[in-house]
């Protein structure tokens, strides 16, 4: 069978996303290392935590969110530990599971990373285009993460 291959404006869209998947993550991740010391997976863990109710998760919960192996989580978290930013504790409703918290230090690590952070994403993604254009962007995200997994956690509209 022949594959379908792209025609000319595919492969032009195929690379200006690939492009985008390459160089934005970098970009955010020099912006995090640069003005706060800590990687752009640092941060999502630690956002991670601070949005969740009692600033808590399991580290299943939280590899999901991360989209992370848990070893990989699990050696995040013990370098943010070492930091004092987050610490790990038993499951109390089940033993089997354990929870990551962010600390007070964890929090005050976040909201003074945050703003400049929020202002990076703005600079890169939300400044050069339009409203129309992030919708477009949120609804084509959406629509490639469910035909990636049809059954994973879809993000709010």
């Amino acid at each position: 069978m022949e594959p379908r291959w792209l025609d000319a404006g595919e492969q032009e869209t195929w690379l200006a996303l690939v492009s985008v998947l390459i160089r934005l993550p970098a970009a955010l991740d020099r912006q995090l290392q640069r003005d706060a010391g800590i990687s752009h997976f640092e941060y999502q863990v630690l956002a991670g935590l601070s949005m969740s109710p009692r600033r808590t998760l399991r580290m299943s919960d939280l590899a999901t969110f991360a989209d992370a192996s848990l070893p990989r989580l699990s050696q995040v978290v013990a370098r943010l530990e070492r930091r004092g930013w987050v610490r790990r504790a038993p499951d109390p409703d089940d033993g089997r599971y354990t929870l990551a918290i962010l600390t007070d230090d964890g929090w005050d690590k976040v909201v003074a990373t945050a703003p400049g952070h929020v202002e990076e994403v703005r600079r890169l993604v939300f400044d050069p285009t339009t409203r129309a254009q992030q919708h477009q962007l949120g609804t084509i995200g959406r629509r490639i993460m469910g035909a990636i997994d049809p059954d994973g956690p879809c993000p709010p509209r």
